[in-house]
């Protein structure tokens, strides 16, 4: 009696498995219906509450890497989210992320290399249209902004007349798309200058030194009793210490030299004299994993978190030879991966890691 109710049972769930396999596509057409309601349904900002975020929607260098891709901060605030430069891959992963595009409210620029910027038409249309927008997309930068938004308008413009032609002003009105530029002169030394104050969220922009790309900023986020600095590309600066003095979290960029001196005399050796040169040339303008060490011991901040990683970490190891000597200067960092993200709750002194990757 028992072998033929096993037997039974047996059949019930091979005519169950066969039933399914012949609906498979119904079966799963319902399962992504559903995903899909909850996917757009969610909100993360929600989610996360009242204090200042922040966000890497990017955070390597322009060297291809699987898990790190070019810079790209988002900072949030206020139910608005500001982007601190935008990478090719940065749209991608702030969907990714959960985090809509439609809710940007500001994009700011810290300099005009190309993977800081190569994203920016890319973005500015995605919040057009998934906002509803009437009003462009605002770009904040140093001099020079103008002519990158200015750009990437006119390489955007027929893409804009498409969009309008088939989803009418209902979902892209004429008025929401593209871009303005609003410039700032880069403060001098030991000072810098506010560039956004709405809300009781506050901006400041500082120059940086990233010689010969010059001007070279950092921003300085205040909102809710905390603070953040997003650094941009900079060699160990002055600025960068004298007002990162006490805030919450340091997001500062950095490139191993030994790495990058490695990876030069390999080019050499190889017979790439022209990449052997661009692997020596950029140890002169960028921060070493010591250097922003020492800048957050310095400045007393209470996290550190390493962005704009280069080179590329993606054998397991590197992230060793990487953070050598780290550890006995400054103890709290993260190594930041695309999707680490800290949240600083209201006036008080907690930091928490929400996220450590996409």
């Amino acid at each position: 009696m028992m072998v033929r109710k096993r037997y039974i049972g047996i059949v019930i769930v091979v005519l169950i498995l066969i039933i399914a396999f012949n609906n498979r596509s119904a079966i799963m057409l319902k399962v992504f219906s559903a995903a899909s309601i909850s996917r757009m349904s969610e909100n993360r900002i929600s989610d996360l509450g009242d204090g200042l975020h922040v966000a890497l929607c990017g955070a390597g260098g322009p060297m291809p890497s699987t898990s790190r891709t070019g810079p790209c901060v988002a900072v949030i605030a206020d139910k608005r989210i500001f982007i601190v430069d935008i990478s090719s891959g940065g749209p991608t992963n702030l969907g990714l992320m959960g985090l809509n595009a439609g809710d940007i409210d500001t994009v700011l620029l810290t300099h005009f290399h190309s993977d800081h910027i190569d994203g920016l038409g890319q973005l500015a249309m995605m919040r057009w249209v998934t906002g509803n927008h009437v009003s462009p997309l605002n770009v904040i930068g140093p001099q020079g902004v103008d002519l990158v938004v200015d750009g990437f308008n006119t390489a955007y413009s027929q893409d804009s007349d498409y969009r309008n032609a088939h989803h009418t002003d209902f979902v892209a009105p004429t008025s929401g798309r593209g871009m303005t530029a609003q410039s700032f002169e880069s403060p001098g030394d030991g000072s810098k200058v506010v560039v956004y104050k709405d809300g009781g969220i506050k901006i400041e922009m500082l120059t940086v030194q990233h010689e010969p790309v010059s001007p070279s900023v950092a921003y300085l986020f205040t909102f809710q009793g905390r603070t953040a600095m997003i650094s941009g590309d900079t060699i160990k600066n002055t600025n960068v210490e004298q007002f990162s003095k006490g805030i919450d979290l340091l997001v500062h960029e950095a490139l191993s030299p030994i790495m990058l001196e490695t990876m030069s005399n390999s080019a050499k050796i190889a017979g790439n004299m022209g990449a052997s040169k661009i692997f020596f040339d950029v140890l002169d303008y960028h921060a070493s994993p010591i250097d922003a060490a020492e800048v957050a011991r310095d400045s007393n901040v209470g996290h550190l978190l390493y962005y704009h990683i280069v080179p590329p970490l993606d054998v397991p190891g590197l992230d060793s030879i990487w953070l050598d000597g780290v550890d006995e200067i400054f103890s709290e960092y993260t190594l930041g991966e695309d999707g680490t993200l800290f949240t600083l709750p209201p006036n008080s002194k907690e930091i928490i890691k929400v996220s450590s990757g996409i």
